[in-house]
């Protein structure tokens, strides 16, 4: 069966700094026709940095449109013709100070595929050495380790509550129980 639905006409509704929001007119798979609005994203990166210690580096940051402090891991939006990899060993540098030398790919996520062709890549990045953070200025938040089986408490008990770092968590939980001697033996799962 084919459920592919085709664009007849786009509009662009409103067109921000970072995201655009699109309404299309799409023939359905029945012959019908319908609307589709959608917000449009360069896509992001997220990353799961292991210190030697097996702590990992989480951040608290405010996030305006829910008004509220939340807990996540370092990330960010891609640049236009950036790749990906570079994306991640960027932000990480510029919100945490943190390099790595070892870098995985653990996979990607759509996270929210009812209206925004978003899509988040997963890294795993090993081997990490401090420095100076390079923050935009402005951007605000507070850099802390936790223990690798703590986060995963802290997603339970819903202290962690942001779906990137959620996955993330959980893709390198499952990479980590796989190939704990070849990356961070020194992780506690």
């Amino acid at each position: 069966m084919d459920l592919t639905e085709h664009c007849i006409s786009s509009e662009t509704l409103a067109e921000g700094k970072v995201l655009s929001v699109k309404r299309d007119l799409v023939r359905v798979p029945n012959g019908n026709t319908s609307y589709r609005e959608y917000v449009m994203h360069p896509g992001a990166v997220v990353v799961v940095p292991i210190l030697p210690n097996g702590d990992v580096v989480l951040e608290k940051q405010f996030r305006y449109a829910l008004h509220q402090v939340f807990i996540e891991l370092p990330a960010g939006k891609i640049d236009a013709g950036e790749d990906v990899l570079t994306t991640g060993q960027r932000e990480l540098l510029e919100e945490t100070g943190y390099t790595a030398s070892q870098w995985v790919k653990l996979g990607h996520q759509h996270p929210c595929i009812g209206y925004s062709d978003e899509v988040i890549h997963v890294y795993l990045a090993t081997g990490l050495l401090a420095g100076e953070h390079q923050r935009d200025e402005d951007e605000n938040l507070e850099v802390f380790t936790v223990k690798f089986a703590d986060c995963l408490t802290m997603i339970q008990n819903g202290e962690i509550t942001d779906g990137k770092t959620i996955v993330a968590l959980f893709l390198a939980e499952k990479y980590l129980q796989q190939h704990m001697s070849d990356v961070a033996p020194e992780v506690c799962l």
